[in-house]
């Protein structure tokens, strides 16, 4: 890892730390967070996954649109690092514990590879 996406890399933990303390604190169900990039082709390969405890917690969360107030936390502790990503949206998606267990075993490192 070079010297400049070792420092990307440390914007983007402390931006999405900061994201996931909110969210544990602002939206029911909410578990973690975390991110999956390849540094050759940074911002566009960016995917950014936030992780709920159950499918029903999840539906919630979209019913109530805090599906969309994460983005919103996201994109300004991204802005606030200077890290700037088009079309952020496109870029995150959503998870469950519940779903990891039951297809894959809870091996989120399968899940996510």
């Amino acid at each position: 890892m070079r010297k400049s996406d070792k420092k990307i890399e440390n914007s983007l933990r402390v931006s999405l730390t900061q994201v996931c303390e909110q969210a544990l604190e602002q939206v029911e169900g909410f578990e973690w967070i975390t991110h999956l990039v390849n540094y050759d082709n940074f911002p566009q390969s960016l995917k950014i996954i936030c992780v709920f405890d159950t499918n029903e917690h999840l539906s919630a969360a979209t019913v109530n649109k805090q599906d969309v107030h994460l983005i919103k936390l996201i994109q300004k502790a991204l802005s606030q690092a200077s890290i700037k990503v088009n079309d952020l949206s496109a870029k995150v998606s959503f998870d469950t514990e519940e779903n990891c267990s039951l297809q894959n075993d809870g091996k989120w490192n399968i899940r996510l590879g």
